[in-house]
């Protein structure tokens, strides 16, 4: 947000935590201590609707050599396009994808299932939208589903009410939600409420299930990438 690395708690501007006006340290701090992935949020661009910090994400992306999504407003092709341009390898579609499954069908058709992930952000198994802003009514199973079956390679599922908490994730609803996916040929991503190992050490655990986002236990020294990746390796 605004050029800085910033965690919010349940998705509210408000409850803004600064950690650092240099992105591209952060990111090369989780690479060295062992992250797969680097999970971006533009949420400038989740609020607004417009990308305000490509220029962070070129700095994130040139910066290290594991691949990076990004997500936050990408709701038409140019900016999935200036998305990828900044050199990530993975854009995820929410608010649009909530609002049109014939979206998410021509974005996998254009630029790659594998290049396009559906981020689901629910408060009680419905749909939020807009930075968490609207709800919409709608089924977060029902569009995990219909998502992958419209193309999507990837579901990113968030529990709201976990996100920022450190509690613990919603693991019975990412599991219904990893089923249809993963019947349906995708993958799914936990998000929100992991705050400690054993949170990561029980999604590690669960069937088919792709992978998982720390986000608010890093920065806090609650979870440590090395001390996680060696007691998987031994799990």
């Amino acid at each position: 947000m605004s050029g800085e690395v910033v965690r919010l708690k349940q998705g509210k501007a408000e409850l803004k935590t600064v950690y650092s006006s240099d992105p591209a340290a952060f990111a090369r701090k989780w690479e060295l201590e062992g992250g797969d992935w680097l999970h971006l949020v533009d949420l400038d661009a989740a609020f607004t609707g417009e990308q305000r910090n490509l220029d962070s994400v070129r700095a994130i992306t040139s910066a290290v050599k594991i691949p990076c999504e990004l997500g936050g407003g990408i709701r038409d092709a140019a900016a999935i396009r200036r998305a990828l341009d900044a050199g990530v390898a993975r854009v995820i579609l929410g608010t649009k994808a909530a609002e049109s499954l014939d979206f998410v069908r021509e974005m996998s058709a254009r630029f790659g299932r594998e290049r396009i992930a559906v981020g689901i952000d629910a408060k009680g198994g419905i749909v939020s939208v807009k930075g968490w802003t609207q709800e919409t009514g709608q089924s977060a199973l029902e569009l995990a589903a219909n998502a992958t079956e419209a193309g999507a390679g990837t579901v990113i599922y968030t529990d709201i009410a976990t996100d920022g908490m450190l509690a613990g994730p919603n693991f019975a609803e990412t599991a219904r939600v990893n089923e249809a996916v993963t019947a349906r040929g995708g993958q799914v991503i936990l998000s929100g409420g992991i705050g400690t190992a054993d949170h990561v050490l029980t999604a590690n655990a669960m069937p088919n299930l792709y992978g998982c986002i720390i986000g608010k236990a890093l920065y806090d020294h609650a979870v440590s990438l090395e001390d996680v990746a060696a007691r998987i390796k031994n799990q």
